[in-house]
């Protein structure tokens, strides 16, 4: 199994990000797919995560009115929107795959998001 994730780059404050991951070696549609974050000396954090059905959960704290988690089914991706982006968002994010919602059971390499004020 391989989560690549693209994406992250810098932006300023109030701007967007779209994060992709690609999945190899699994189907999507079996698995809960979910995004983490983990900014500079802080602990990782859960943002959101999506299952089989399509199924949306965030990390309310993170921003749900802000980041959308959606899957291509087709492409065998999953993404996160990134809106009204805050210089807290600043952190590697990374993709995970899993059976349970802990989305714990695979993890991508991170991308980098750096918000700028």
């Amino acid at each position: 199994v391989q989560l690549q994730a693209s994406g992250g780059g810098l932006v300023q404050a109030g701007g967007s990000l779209r994060l992709s991951c690609a999945a190899s070696g699994l189907t999507l549609s079996s698995y809960f797919m979910g995004w983490f974050r983990q900014a500079p000396g802080k602990e990782r954090e859960f943002v959101a995560a999506v299952n089989g059905n399509d199924e949306t959960i965030f990390n309310a704290r993170v921003g749900k009115d802000r980041f959308t988690i959606s899957r291509d089914r087709a492409k065998n991706t999953v993404s996160l929107q990134m809106n009204s982006l805050k210089p807290e968002d600043t952190a590697v994010y990374y993709c995970a795959a899993g059976k349970t919602v802990s989305v714990s059971d695979y993890w991508g390499k991170g991308t980098l998001v750096t918000v700028s004020s």
